[in-house]
């Protein structure tokens, strides 16, 4: 399934294809903040907008808009409200999980929770898949853009695949689905929101994106993604914030297979292990000041440390053949966004006061607070007009 993820969705070709998908998606959530704008001041010319919210819609349209082709899907608070619901009860402690005996009473009633919830995620993804076998069978999804859900049924329809002798098509399918939408929203929505945070606790960092801007992109036209190579400034943003604030502070557990020696240590098979990235990512005989939010270190003493695995400095990703498939994904999502936000509206906070970065709660996640902020627009209202408004 891997694979098959990886060839037909998050290739490089693959995600070349689908640029215009990102870039109208973000392009169309900055046009409604400007209408916004213009509809509700709180200041002269600026209003308030809840910034995890927006990076939120963003993340959501982009994954599912991918998943689902041209074939339309309802987004609606139903949705939002399973998804967040199965978010946090991901990240809930149960007392079950350190006393296996005690699940059967279910304190709490996260297990009961869950199935519900389980229910309804099941139920919008059966609604979605049916969608997409209808306008196959009648016709309509011929030459449209193609979704996963698409190429999924393609690939499972003549039954030879193996993994069909252990799930059913559908359950296949909407599984995977179901994990690209897990991995491409929640963990994107909350690194935008910290680096964002980040900027207006620094502002001396944000005025130096906003120039980067200025020199490549200039103010008679908007980001595009075929920009961003330039834009190393943001790339470092984004890097120094994956760093002190990972998506994860543990990898997912490994289990070796077989007895090893490591390091002069015999580790038996069945051993698990937790990867701290916290402590990878904090050490301070690898990153001077591991504790400020220092950008400009990816453009000098750390420039050839990348995201993607490589160097076990920096691995919010992961590493290897367990590493996530998605990074790149990710990586053109929020470089894009980031840019194209920081590029189109002056922010600010509400009372001028820095950022609160409390970590709140989770577990192997760390949330995100709510982050409201003061948008303005940058440039005369004819930039914005041009902005498509059909995603």
């Amino acid at each position: 399934m891997r694979k098959i993820s990886v060839i037909e969705l998050l290739s490089n070709y693959r995600l070349a294809m689908l640029s215009h998908v990102r870039e109208s998606s973000v392009k169309n959530s900055v046009k409604n903040s400007v209408k916004q704008v213009h509809g509700m001041l709180v200041k002269e010319g600026s209003c308030l907008v809840e910034m995890k919210r927006w990076f939120e819609d963003i993340t959501t349209k982009v994954t599912l808009r991918i998943i689902a082709g041209n074939a339309k899907i309802e987004v609606d608070d139903g949705f939002r409200a399973a998804l967040k619901a199965f978010f946090d009860l991901g990240g809930a402690f149960i007392l079950a999980d350190a006393i296996p005996f005690l699940r059967w009473f279910d304190f709490g009633g996260y297990e009961k929770e869950m199935k519900k919830t389980g229910k309804k995620m099941d139920d919008l993804l059966q609604m979605w898949l049916d969608e997409h076998k209808r306008r196959k069978f009648s016709g309509e999804a011929a030459g449209a853009e193609k979704g996963f859900m698409d190429v999924m049924l393609e690939i499972l329809d003549d039954g030879t695949h193996e993994a069909l002798n252990f799930f059913d098509a559908d359950t296949i399918n909407k599984a995977t689905c179901l994990g690209f939408i897990v991995a491409g929203t929640d963990t994107t929505t909350r690194s935008l929101t910290w680096a964002l945070a980040l900027l207006l606790n620094n502002p001396h960092e944000l005025k130096k994106a906003q120039e980067e801007l200025e020199t490549h992109v200039g103010g008679q036209r908007q980001v595009k993604e075929s920009d961003m190579k330039n834009l190393v400034y943001i790339q470092a943003i984004i890097r120094e914030t994956m760093r002190l604030h990972s998506p994860i502070q543990l990898l997912t557990m490994r289990e070796n297979t077989e007895d090893c020696i490591l390091h002069g240590y015999h580790v038996p098979a069945g051993t698990r292990l937790f990867v701290n990235l916290w402590m990878l990512h904090n050490d301070p005989q690898i990153w001077p000041d591991p504790g400020e939010f220092r950008p400009d270190r990816f453009l000098t003493t750390h420039k050839d440390v990348d995201l993607r695995g490589k160097h076990f400095d920096l691995i919010p990703f992961g590493s290897g053949k367990r590493g996530c498939a998605g990074v790149s994904f990710a990586l053109q999502v929020m470089e894009f966004t980031l840019a194209s936000l920081i590029h189109a509206f002056q922010i600010t906070t509400p009372t001028g006061e820095p950022i609160d970065m409390t970590e709140s709660s989770g577990f192997p996640t760390k949330k995100v607070r709510p982050l409201e902020v003061l948008l303005a627009p940058r440039r005369p209202r004819e930039f914005y007009e041009g902005l498509v408004t059909d995603v």
